[in-house]
């Protein structure tokens, strides 16, 4: 794996026949972290294709994972991590348990410590417009230094500065990134100015 940059490129609403030429422009670009929220076309199928396509050069994973059952499915599928909206201790600790890697969202402080109490890998802000990188930053002073946290729900390169001061370490880019409809080619130009806007940042 190259470099490994904390962004996770969230290709809701994409369908199984485009998803390869998708992945290809975002890992070209060089995002690694590319999640296929189960709330898509035939999510599964994709998962299974990209995850395949894209052994030992990209981590590809699900978004919108709700329950227990769907943790198996995407584990099924070969997809190597899970991302959710809420912070549900369960889904985490059988993520862990399948050998995932586990991203919940959270928004409060309970939420948060629930979530590292569960066993997760890393913490998705969500909606990080709402708490903003005040909000993040006040959090971040009482959580573990160690663990990784995203800002996802209104990041994109114009404020990725402002996450990192607050003490993000990555971002989780949506509808900035990707929207059906979009070209492969839209979504890697998109990328590569993520990219270049986060390595900015990592090396302020």
């Amino acid at each position: 794996m190259s470099t490994h940059r904390h962004i996770i490129a969230i290709l809701r609403g994409i369908a199984p026949a485009e998803t390869i030429a998708v992945c290809d422009a975002l890992v070209a670009a060089g995002i690694t972290m590319i999640e296929v929220p189960l709330n898509s076309p035939e999510p599964l199928v994709s998962i299974a294709a990209a995850a395949r396509q894209f052994k030992g050069r990209a981590e590809i994973g699900a978004g919108t994972v709700l329950t227990i059952k769907d943790v198996d499915a995407v584990s099924a599928a070969g997809g190597t991590f899970i991302v959710s909206p809420d912070t549900h201790p369960e889904v985490i600790v059988r993520t862990r348990d399948k050998g995932l890697l586990s991203y919940p969202g959270v928004f409060t402080p309970s939420d948060a410590f629930s979530a590292l109490r569960a066993g997760a890998t890393g913490l998705k802000f969500f909606p990080a417009e709402v708490l903003g990188p005040k909000g993040i930053k006040a959090m971040k002073a009482v959580l573990p230094p160690a663990v990784p946290l995203y800002a996802v729900g209104g990041a994109n390169p114009d404020n990725f500065s402002e996450y990192f001061a607050a003490g993000c370490a990555g971002f989780g880019l949506g509808t900035y990134i990707f929207k059906p409809g979009m070209s492969a080619a839209d979504v890697g130009e998109r990328a590569r100015t993520a990219v270049a806007a986060y390595d900015a940042g990592q090396t302020k």
